[in-house]
This record gives structure tokens, sequence and C-alpha cells, in this order.
């Protein structure tokens, strides 16, 4: 959304932020203010619950109906309706944390932020310049301080220094090989990033070699301009600043550093594309072949959760290859990392390459006391349990994530080529479709089948048995009048001829 038309809706979450801390008495609640991927003159909010997770899905309805009040008169009626609603303490502290990426309109939108926290006499710190999981690690850390679920030192720099500590237990002596080169898409992740490797060893020292690029965050209006996750992801290409050679490591963070993506350039100068997908993969391909090592096989479940737009090889892959339980949610984190939870073990990415690995208290207790029976078994579980630091579990973070991919080629002596080789992808196509009205359009079973209009999914079903691993599913925009269809299939060739045919179906329901 532009941030000229967001003063009032900042202020409106400030409020509820407030409310929201004084209903779980005076926790600490996080508000980020980012736009992402989105261009420079946009903005945005997110809220943060007190374990690093995102607000409660059952608070989103109090966010919206305080967003959408036409007047201060109902602001300030929904305002004591949610009071009401929720039992509320008045007289409870409320504390509140925030922070803001790199865009021009922050600081403006900070100060508004700031007058409605002051107006409900809540406590707050301002934060500056973080990335979005930096903001998420400090809520957690600042609400089990003192506690048996301390998650770490509360600052910016306890960031770093836990990202360094786990990384240098979790390599086990071994050796990075080459570099990696990341795309900072000219947003807060370039100056963040470059901080860390203040605190990591040089490549001198046995250290990993980081190249930074597109971290000008002094011209705003460069911010995700022809660079950056979504970018590369969107255009299946390097961003055109990006001159690394054949076979180098490449990586390009979004706006805000919540989500990451590899890539790298064949011998032939052809991209590849290591996507969220393929994260999740190899995540879980390491986290499953460590837990059998220390001897934790069978007291470890581990999972992986994706959406219906995850490439219908990797499921294959992970069910058929990993041998490890697939789950597929509705689209958005949320829901991904609700269903990771679920698991001892839960490593979730969206194919953007938004996403973590999530590790349950029972699984954190096994692997803290397990006691290993032999060498192999102890270095197993010393990198294992590295890996429960080095990970941000609160939410999908581009700087630990990227942390995460390196240790894991090292240890298995990869480069990207053999990373890209595990599988192999299906040609796929997303295509977006106009329609009168987007609401008659109802998905079900994790938004992979439509139940209205009716008939629609039984002829999108007889389109899809014409084609050789075929699959496709319509899903209705949640911003525009427009359904989005997705579709794969065994060739290029046919992967489009699928797409346009449930496109055409789609049409022809909605109207168009």
């Amino acid at each position: 959304m532009k941030a000229t038309l967001l003063d009032s809706v900042i202020f409106r979450v400030g409020l509820l932020a407030a409310l929201r801390s004084r209903k779980l008495n005076g926790q600490i609640i996080g508000v980020m203010i980012t736009a992402s991927h989105n261009p420079p003159d946009d903005n945005g909010v997110k809220l943060v619950d007190p374990m690093g997770e995102m607000l409660e899905e059952s608070w989103e309805a109090y966010g919206t109906t305080l967003a959408n009040a036409p007047s201060d008169d109902k602001v300030l009626e929904t305002y004591e309706n949610i009071i009401g609603e929720c039992h509320i303490d008045r007289d409870t502290k409320a504390n509140v944390v925030f922070a803001r990426d790199t865009r021009a309109s922050g600081p403006h939108l900070i100060s508004i932020l700031m007058e409605a926290l002051k107006a409900t006499d809540t406590a707050y710190t301002d934060y500056k310049l973080l990335t979005t999981p930096q903001l998420h690690y400090i809520t957690r850390c600042l609400n089990t301080k003192g506690t048996e679920y301390a998650y770490g030192e509360p600052t910016e720099q306890g960031y770093y220094e836990k990202a360094a500590a786990s990384l240098k237990a979790a390599m086990q002596g071994r050796q990075f090989s080459g570099s990696v080169t990341v795309d900072c898409a000219n947003g807060v992740g370039g100056p963040k990033l470059r901080e860390l490797i203040k605190h990591l060893p040089s490549s001198s020292e046995g250290g990993l070699e980081i190249k930074v690029v597109n971290d000008d965050v002094l011209k705003p209006e460069r911010l995700n301009h022809q660079c950056g996750a979504d970018f590369v992801k969107t255009n299946q290409r390097a961003p055109p600043s990006s001159h690394a050679a054949p076979m180098t490591r490449c990586a390009s963070l979004d706006g805000d550093a919540d989500r990451i993506i590899f890539y790298f350039n064949d011998t032939d100068g052809i991209f590849r594309l290591l996507d969220g997908d393929r994260i999740a993969t190899l995540a879980a391909l390491f986290i499953g072949d460590l837990a059998r090592s220390a001897g934790l096989g069978e007291k470890l479940k581990v999972g992986v959760v994706q959406t219906a737009y995850a490439n219908g090889a990797s499921t294959a892959y992970v069910a058929q290859d990993l041998r490890l339980p697939v789950v597929c949610t509705a689209t958005g984190v949320k829901h991904l990392h609700h269903a990771a939870t679920k698991f001892d073990v839960g490593v979730y990415f969206e194919a953007n390459g938004h996403g973590t690995v999530v590790f349950s208290d029972l699984a954190l207790k096994r692997i803290n006391k397990y006691a290993p029976q032999s060498p192999a078994q102890s270095s197993a579980l010393e990198t294992l349990r590295a890996l429960t630091a080095l990970i941000n579990q609160t939410v999908g973070d581009a700087l630990s994530d990227l942390l995460l991919v390196e240790v894991i080629l090292a240890h298995k002596g990869w480069g990207p080529k053999e990373w890209d080789l595990t599988y192999t992808d299906l040609p796929n196509r997303l295509v977006r479709v106009e329609v009168a009205d987007r609401s008659i359009f109802k998905a079900v079973d994790a938004e992979r089948r439509l139940e209205s209009p009716l008939g629609v999914q039984a002829q999108i079903d007889a389109a899809v048995r014409k084609f050789k691993n075929g699959r496709s599913f319509a899903r209705a925009s949640g911003t525009e009048d427009a359904v989005r269809v997705y579709a794969e299939a065994a060739t290029r060739s046919e992967t489009e001829d699928l797409a346009q045919k449930v496109a055409t179906i789609v049409r022809q329901a909605g109207g168009q």
C-alpha cells in the first residue's frame, strides 16, 4: 500500500498492539514497519506475538475492524468492544517494541505509531533499523529472558553473536568451498549482513567468503529495483548487476530480509534457480540424516510442510526418496508455521524462499539430553544441537537461512550443481486470469480444489488427466478480481497447454 495512505492504519495498529500486550498480561509485542519486496513508495506493518510468531489469527479480525473503522468515534467504539470481548484489564501495563526497514517513509510512520502508544500509556522501545526477523528474534528473547526457554540476548548484537557461535559449532571443523554472492535488494539486509560478517571468521581464517552486492540504502528509490528475491524468482534470471562467474553460488534476499533464494549459472550460461522448495528439501535431507547418525532417528519425527505452489517433483522427492511425511497447507506462512509445529522437527518453506525449521520442546529436550553412544553419534549430535541455535525458529530469516544452507553444503561437500541434481523440477506455469467477481471461486483442500462454482473442478480434473505428470489448480487472488492458475506437466509445451486450458475454464466460469 502507498505509504502516504497509512497514517491512520499505523495509529490503529499501535492501539491493537497495546491491547494485545495488555491481554497477555503485559508481555512484549513487536511492531515492524516494512513492505518487504514491494516498491519503495509502499509501506506496511506486521505485528509480532510474544514468542516471535506472527499475530494470533483470531486477533487479525480485530485489526481489520480497527483499520476499516470509518471515523474516530468508530475507532473508539471498536477499541472499547475489543476490551470488553477479550476481558482486558486496562490497568495492566502494556509493552511494545518496534523497528523499521530503510524506506524513506519509515521515520514518519514510526512517529505515528509512537503517538498511539503514548495515547494508550504503553511502554515502548525503538530498535531503529532492523530486518523483520531480527525484530521477531528480539521480541522472543525479551519475553523468555530469565526462563528455561531463554532464546538469546535480546539485542541486535546478541543476534549476531548467537549466529556466529552456532555457525562455528555446526561446522565441526569442515571447510567452506568457494564464495557466495548475496544480493541484498538494496534493503535493510545489506547493512545487517555486513554487520553479521564482522562477527564471522574471515575467509583467510577458514570462514565463509560472502560477497555483498546491491546494498545501497542511501538511495531509497533503489530498493527492490531490478534486484532481490522477488525479481529473481519472477524473471528467472540473476539481477543485471550480478557479475558472478559460472558455477558460483548466488543468493538474493528480499527488502526486509525474511526470505532468500539461491541460484547459479551453469557452465553453459544457463540460469538455474534453487528456490524455497530446494532449501526445504536440502534442510530435510540433512536434518533427517543427522538425526539418524546421532541415534535419534526413531525419536524425532521430521516432516516437511509445503503449499500447493510447491513443485510436484520436490514433493515426490521428499515422500519417495527421503521417505518423510509431507503436509500441504493453504498459502501463507502462518499456515505453514502452524502445521510445522505438529512435527518434532518441522521444515517449511514457500517456493518464494520464506521459511524456516521449527523444533518442538520435546525434540529440543531429546536432542540436548541424549547421551551419544559413539564418536560418530557425538559429532552428529553436536551439529544437530548447533543447528537448533543457528536457525531462527521464530520466522523465515534470510540471514539465518543463508548460513544454514552454507553449513549443509560444506558438510556434504556439494556445490550448487550437486544440490540442483537432487531432483528435476517439473516445468510449471502461473497464469493470472481476470474475472468479474473473484469471491465466487471458493477453494478447499489446501487451496488445491474448487468447490465453487459448481462443476469447474470437474472440468479442471478432466483437463489434467490428458497430460503426463499433469497438475493444476485455480486460486482466487486476495487483493484483486483475478484468479491465479498454476499448472505443471512433463514438458514445457504440455505445461503451457494445460495452463491455457485451465485458464479458459476459469475465464468462462468467471464471466469474462
